[in-house]
C-alpha cells in the first residue's frame, strides 16, 4: 500500500507540463468549504500556489486561504496560552511535591506547546519545505482527468468513495486510497474503464518490517518493529501514477471528488526492501489513452498498466 507520497502540488507546473486547464470552480469550492468548517486536509504547497494570484478567481481563493489560516492561528494561539498555563501550574506543583499527576501534566503540556509552535511556524512560513507537498490518506492532491477532450486538473481527496456508496465506506474500507490491480473488476468495477486519472509523484513512502528490510529472520521470541521507507527513482524524476476517481453526491451533502492510486506486485528492489505492493507509473505516451478509457475494452487498459514505466527504486529510512 502506498500510504504516503510526495506529489506535484503546484497547479501552474501541472498546467505547463501537460497543457492542461485547472477546474477553478472545484478549487474555489474546496477552499470555500474548508473556510466554512469542513475537515478538508490540504497540503501547504497546494495553498502556496495561490500566494501570488493572477486572476480574480485566484484572488478569491487566496482570500479564502488567508481567512482559514487566520482562524487557525487564532485557535492555535489560544491553545498555546492554555498549555503554557498548564505547564506553569505543573511546575509550581512540582516545586512543592513531586507527583505522578503533575509530572505527566508537565510532559503533556511541553509536547503540545512544541507541536503548536510547529503548526504556527508552518502557517506563517514562506520558505518551502519538502513535506509541504507530502500527502497521506484523507489529504487532497491534484489529479488530472479528461473532460470533453481536454486535460483538466481537479483537487481530489486521497481516499476514494465510489459514487452511490454510503459515506460510512470511508470507515468500513479505510484502505480505499489504493486500488489493487487484481481487484479492478471487483470492488473497483464502477470506476475501472470509466473514470481514470493521473497523480504526479516524485517519491512514495511505505511501512515495512525492519526484519524484512534487513533481510533476516526473527529469532524465536524476537520482536520486530515497523519502519517507514522513502522510495525514490534513480535517476530522480516525476512519475505519472495511474489512478481511479469518483464524484460522490448525496442529498444535503457537498459533492466529494476522491481518488485511489492503482497498485500492483512490486519490482524486485521494492520487494527486497520488505514491501509487497507498488504504485504503477504509466508512460507519457499512454496518458491520453489512459484518461479516455473504453469500458468495452478493458484489455486495452490492462495493456497500459503492463506497459508501465520501469524506474529503479532506491530506498532510505524516512526522516
Amino acid at each position: 500500500m502506498c500510504y504516503s507520497a510526495q506529489i506535484l502540488a503546484d497547479y501552474r507546473r501541472f498546467v505547463r507540463m501537460f497543457g492542461a486547464t485547472m477546474s477553478i470552480k472545484e478549487f474555489a469550492r474546496l477552499f470555500f468549504e474548508r473556510a466554512e468548517g469542513s475537515k478538508a486536509k490540504i497540503p501547504k504547497a497546494m495553498e502556496d500556489a495561490f500566494s501570488e494570484p493572477q486572476s480574480a478567481d485566484e484572488f478569491e481563493i487566496k482570500v479564502l486561504i488567508d481567512k482559514f489560516n487566520a482562524d487557525q492561528v487564532t485557535k492555535l494561539e489560544q491553545d498555546l496560552f492554555k498549555q503554557r498555563a498548564r505547564l506553569a501550574d505543573a511546575e509550581r506543583a512540582l516545586q512543592t511535591k513531586v507527583t505522578k499527576a503533575a509530572t505527566e501534566s508537565m510532559r503533556i503540556a511541553t509536547g503540545k506547546i512544541a507541536w503548536t509552535r510547529g503548526k504556527l511556524d508552518d502557517i506563517q512560513r514562506t520558505e518551502p519545505k519538502a513535506h509541504d507537498s507530502r500527502i497521506f490518506p484523507g489529504h487532497y492532491a491534484l489529479v488530472m482527468v479528461m473532460e470533453n477532450g481536454q486535460r483538466v486538473i481537479k483537487p481530489m481527496r486521497y481516499q476514494c468513495r465510489i459514487a452511490g456508496k454510503p459515506a460510512n465506506y470511508d470507515i468500513k474500507f479505510p484502505g480505499t486510497y489504493n486500488a489493487r490491480r487484481d481487484n479492478l473488476e471487483g470492488f473497483w468495477k464502477p470506476l475501472f474503464g470509466h473514470s481514470h486519472g493521473i497523480l504526479v509523484v516524485n517519491a512514495f513512502y511505505e511501512n515495512v518490517s525492519r526484519a524484512k528490510m534487513e533481510g533476516r529472520e526473527l529469532a524465536p521470541g524476537g520482536k520486530d518493529e515497523n519502519v517507514v521507507l522513502q522510495f525514490i527513482t534513480n535517476p530522480p524524476h516525476d512519475m505519472l501514477v495511474a489512478c481511479l476517481w469518483s464524484r460522490w453526491s448525496a442529498p444535503s451533502e457537498p459533492d466529494l471528488l476522491s481518488f485511489a492510486a492503482i497498485t500492483d506486485e512490486p519490482p524486485v528492489e521494492v520487494a527486497a526492501a520488505g514491501h509487497d505492493r507498488c504504485i504503477i507509473p504509466i508512460k507519457p505516451e499512454n496518458v491520453d489513452a489512459w484518461l479516455n478509457p473504453d469500458a468495452s475494452d478493458l484489455a486495452a487498459q490492462y495493456a497500459i498498466l503492463d506497459d508501465k514505466e520501469r524506474p529503479y527504486y532506491e530506498h532510505r529510512l524516512a526522516a
